[in-house]
């Protein structure tokens, strides 16, 4: 997989609105692991490409009209099947950690790169899930050599407060074993 011009060449491109420019002078050196479904638990739908594009039809579910005036994006969403899609170029500030902190460091979205995974905080990930994810973190890496592997968290590590994602059946041992 290579990444050109902050686009991975084999992701279906979605364009999201939702981003900006990063600060100058900070770069590129976390990556944050994300888990989401909507709605809630479900999987499959593109619903996700709906709500990072502000185009979310809150009479398809009750609990969009809950997170429908959100303005957020990830640079990258793998679904269950492995399929990866990108939202936002990676040069680009996507708005997906919210409040955050990384050893000190606050808002990550300065100098991460958002990954989601298609599942919730309780549910076991998909084989294909993990072999799309280690691709494109290898190619992130290449790209981006101030990532590390210590530098490769789940949401829940910088905004602990707020967040449990990816979950607790997210295989870290396994993710690490192959970077």
């Amino acid at each position: 997989m290579l990444i050109n011009s902050g686009w991975a060449e084999e992701a279906q491109k979605i364009s999201s609105p939702n981003f900006n420019d990063r600060p100058k002078g900070i770069g590129i050196n976390l990556i944050v692991i994300h888990c989401i479904s909507l709605p809630p638990g479900k999987f499959g739908s593109n619903d996700v490409d709906d709500f990072f594009q502000n185009n979310l039809d809150i009479k398809k579910n009750e609990y969009f009209k809950s997170i429908a005036s959100l303005k957020v994006s990830s640079h990258f969403l793998i679904q269950r099947t492995g399929n990866l899609k990108q939202y936002v170029s990676t040069e680009k500030r996507a708005w997906h950690a919210g409040i955050s902190k990384y050893n000190n460091q606050e808002n990550c979205n300065d100098f991460s790169i958002g990954i989601e995974l298609e599942g919730t905080e309780n549910s076991e990930y998909e084989n294909n899930q993990y072999l799309t994810l280690i691709k494109l973190i290898h190619a992130l890496m290449i790209e981006y050599p101030s990532i590390t592997k210590e530098r490769i968290v789940g949401h829940s590590d910088i905004a602990p407060d707020r967040k449990k994602d990816p979950g607790i059946k997210f295989d870290w041992e396994f993710l690490k074993s192959k970077i």
